[in-house]
């Protein structure tokens, strides 16, 4: 079993530190894709004819994402010290280890969902998700 175990309640009652740390990783996550696919631009510009852009512009945009690199990081650790397993960095998609008869599944959640609603079997994943139908 996970370190930490939640309840459908606990898992819901966790959101709201949980939440703005997971909103927190999928905006930082757009933003490094975006500056991986302008820093993919810069070099191939800068390595024809120059484009209009120098080397410094590259320098900013890969000082820009090693910050982010660091800011995420930070994020995946405050989920994990809260004690919930990361799935998906993009989506800010999460689990909750939890017991269900005696058998332990993950309560699910991503950014962009009210609440922890749905549960999942450790092997079924996302496609796997069911609507939590038990009590405390």
């Amino acid at each position: 079993m996970a370190e930490r175990s939640f309840t459908p309640v606990e898992a819901n009652n966790a959101l709201p530190e949980v939440r703005p740390v997971a909103e927190r990783l999928v905006a930082v996550r757009t933003r490094m894709r975006e500056l991986e696919e302008a820093q993919s631009v810069l070099i191939t510009a800068i390595g024809g004819n120059g484009g209009g852009y120098a080397a410094s512009d590259l320098n900013a945009a890969q000082s820009e994402l090693g910050g982010l690199a660091d800011a995420a990081l930070a994020c995946v650790e405050k989920l994990e010290e809260l004690g919930v397993v990361l799935k998906d960095l993009d989506l800010g998609l999460l689990d909750f280890p939890s017991e269900r008869d005696g058998e332990e599944v993950l309560l699910c959640w991503r950014v962009g969902e009210d609440s922890v609603a749905f549960w999942h079997g450790l092997a079924d994943g996302f496609a796997g998700r069911k609507p939590i139908d038990w009590d405390e």
